[in-house]
């Protein structure tokens, strides 16, 4: 709607003194979100609402362009008014809420010119914000966001010139800010600074030699520094007690190398914001394989490691069939000894049951995906195990939200609930907008590629000899409660497989166009797309679904493809910091019920799930599905939908409860085969004292234990206490 503004309302005074557009529509959106918040009111009323606040603020007589709060004073007063009584108080509580934010950000020392979430400023904070030699941030999120779109656009000038480059970086900040599409965290750390790489995910080959082992603790160390993380096979390096004929002493095996590796990097922080991360992998038929499964079996052992055990078809087959298999010395190629492939397989589950590791790895089902056989056999992937690497490649990810690619649902009546206040079930998947977003991702990534700086010239000539991106969603969780449909549900299997192959042609069909613009990716020739007769593409992969850890919480919305890890919860993350985090629009629902209470915050807070909790609205305890509450068997389904249509691999954690046995781990490691999926990791609540999603008994101690954000103390004496105000009788309000 267009209104002809005076002049003294074409601008508006800011918090913080800036002076910008007026805009008639965020007036109209404010109040639409307070309407739907309690359920009264329409879009057509909001806009009347916010109409009359336009023509108070032209009845005065000051000349000066109005304030912020002036005119949400005027919005309140409207509402009160109009009779909007319920409406004025939801509109009012949202200001409060919003005042003691701020206040909190303010305490970070960060300026929020986004309209972050505390938690996503906190992340920023710590890791992401550019800092003075003082230590204190000197740039804001939006800042941030243009400083990455301006280096990475840089590129699009040898091809298009100037013009493009600056057409580009405003699309992709547009982007970012809208929070549609975020990369991977060195790229938002890195890109138009010093240090250059802008790349997440890396394999360093160690081959049996001292020099080879040391050349990647050397290699390592330089990709943490710069915020990337690195993946190894251990696999070549000759077993414990073996013989070294150039010095007639024996081999110290490859666990007694990965402890100088962890070693390393715990003495490295990358970039100086968080530490390394890695992921060590032993074939199945190395002979100290069984060291290997259980080196993690004492807590605190290769903290800076996932380790996963590489398992082939083979070896899966001798499992089911009961046989043996043979353990071959590398570096004669001689089988030295032979094991149940059963009970190995069983040793493997119950050291994931009680610490998470190790994974698997399904090595057979990466290198059938493997775009470039003739380079070599993929024998390791990245630290979370989905981007499966040739020796000495990386790549560089990204992940579109989808929870901000969606519009109202049409009026059609097949949601699987009726829409909640709150937006839950009242959404449909904007798929042109899906799709533009994708094109602009994958255009990114290939940017990325050209404005990266690697370091390591070896790795250098093999990013750039096969050019691998993955662009993938976040989100999936989200999505699906605003569609109403549960993550427990064959309609959320449905949408995963539609929208990852949606995404794949999307993603190929760039890659395409790309190649057209700027040439395939030098190795296409002897890959198999041209063994196949397809067209040319830029990149040699295209899509990765990444767990998107922090990216997600700047964003606003669920990791990756998982479910609600619970309706509230602590993400330890940030070198010790707790962030409570409560779902959105769990909490905008209950407070549109009248049901937002401190009791059944302690509740929630202690449970995680909504599972037995009547005091919440069935059609809500339906949709909202905490991974808890998610079968084992279906996490590996949600998993094996979206592996059919991504090119690497996906990254998923298979959560299952305190309670569950080990039977539950065998039946989803055996499940993932048969499914076709590249890796699975499993995590029991509960099996390690220190993870990074807590169990909701933690979350309870820390709220009622700590003061919400307003009481925090100032920065400087003690960090301000990331705790959720729970409104009427929060304990730090007193």
């Amino acid at each position: 709607m267009a209104f002809p503004m005076p002049a003294t309302l074409e601008k508006i005074v800011k918090r913080d003194g800036r002076v910008v557009a007026f805009r008639f529509e965020k007036i109209a959106a404010a109040v639409e979100k307070a309407f739907r918040a309690v359920g009264e009111g329409s879009e057509a009323r909001a806009h009347g609402v916010a109409a009359e606040v336009v023509r108070r603020l032209e009845t005065r007589d000051l000349e000066a362009p109005p304030t912020v709060e002036e005119v949400q004073d005027l919005v309140e007063q409207v509402l009160m008014d109009q009779h909007l009584h319920r409406t004025a108080k939801a509109y009012i509580l949202y200001r409060h809420r919003h005042a003691e934010v701020r206040g909190a950000k303010r305490l970070l020392g960060v300026t929020d010119d986004l309209g972050l979430s505390f938690n996503a400023i906190r992340v920023l904070e710590k890791r992401y914000l550019r800092k003075d030699a003082g230590g204190r941030t000197v740039e804001t999120p939006a800042e941030m966001f243009r400083r990455v779109a301006s280096a990475v656009a840089a590129p699009e000038a040898r091809w298009g010139g100037p013009d493009a480059a600056l057409l580009w970086e405003a699309r992709f900040e547009e982007a970012m800010r809208l929070l549609r599409f975020l990369p991977n965290s060195p790229t938002l750390m890195n890109a138009g600074t010093d240090l250059g790489n802008l790349a997440a995910c890396f394999v360093i080959p160690v081959e049996d030699s001292i020099r080879s082992i040391f050349q990647a603790v050397k290699d390592m160390a330089l990709i943490h520094q710069s915020g990337g993380g690195t993946g190894f096979s251990f696999s070549r390096l000759r077993p414990q007690n073996d013989v070294v004929r150039s010095t007639g002493g024996v081999a110290s095996g490859p666990v007694s190398f990965i402890h100088v590796f962890d070693a390393a990097t715990e003495a490295i922080k990358q970039g100086g914001r968080r530490r390394g991360a890695n992921m060590a992998i032993l074939s199945a038929d190395h002979p100290d394989v069984l060291d290997f499964i259980t080196s993690k079996g004492v807590e605190g052992v290769f903290r800076n490691f996932n380790i996963s055990v590489a398992v082939d078809d083979a070896f899966m087959r001798a499992v089911v069939e009961g046989r043996a298999y043979g353990l071959v010395n590398p570096r004669t190629g001689a089988v030295v000894r032979e094991l149940p492939a059963a009970d190995v397989f069983d040793l493997i589950v119950d050291m994931a049951w009680k610490c998470g590791d190790p994974g698997l790895v399904f090595i057979d089902a990466i290198n059938r995906d493997n775009p470039t056989p003739g380079q070599g056999r993929i024998e390791a992937t990245n630290p979370c195990g989905e981007e499966p690497l040739l020796p000495y490649e990386a790549c560089n990810l990204g992940s579109v939200n989808l929870a901000r690619l969606v519009r109202p649902r049409a009026e059609t009546g097949d949601a699987v609930v009726a829409p909640l206040g709150a937006g839950i079930g009242g959404y449909e998947v904007d798929w042109d907008l899906l799709g533009r977003t994708v094109e602009l991702g994958v255009r990114f990534l290939d940017d990325v590629i050209e404005a990266s700086r690697y370091g390591i010239p070896e790795v250098e000539a093999v990013v750039r000899r096969n050019r691998k991106v993955g662009i993938g969603v976040m989100g999936f969780a989200d999505l699906l409660i605003r569609l109403g449909i549960p993550y427990t549900d064959p309609d959320a299997l449905a949408l995963a497989e539609r929208l990852m192959a949606f995404v794949q042609e999307r993603a190929v069909e760039t890659s395409r166009a790309l190649a057209r613009e700027r040439g395939p990716f030098p190795a296409f020739a002897e890959s198999v797309f041209a063994a196949r007769g397809e067209p040319a593409r830029r990149n040699a992969t295209v899509t990765t679904i990444a767990p998107t850890g922090t990216i997600s919480i700047i964003a606003g919305t669920t990791s990756g493809i998982e479910p609600l890890y619970a309706v509230a919860f602590v993400r330890n993350v940030l070198g010790g910091d707790e962030l409570i985090e409560v779902y959105p629009l769990f909490e905008a629902e209950m407070r549109r019920s009248g049901l937002f209470t401190l009791d059944l915050m302690k509740r929630v807070l202690r449970d995680g799930s909504l599972a037995g909790i009547e005091a919440v609205p069935e059609p809500l305890r339906r949709v909202l599905v905490a991974a808890a509450d998610v079968p084992p068997e279906w996490h590996v389904r949600v998993q094996a939908a979206f592996q059919r249509h991504t090119e690497n691999g996906v990254s998923k954690t298979i959560n299952l409860p305190h309670r569950a046995p080990p039977s539950e781990v065998r039946k989803a490691y055996l499940l993932a085969h048969e499914l076709g999926c590249k890796g699975i990791t499993v995590f029991r609540s509960g099996s390690r004292s220190e993870q990074v999603l807590a169990g909701s008994e933690r979350a309870a101690e820390i709220l009622f234990e700590k003061a919400c954000a307003r009481e925090a103390p100032p920065r400087g004496e003690l960090e301000p206490a990331p705790v959720l105000h729970v409104g009427e009788g929060c304990p730090g309000c007193g």
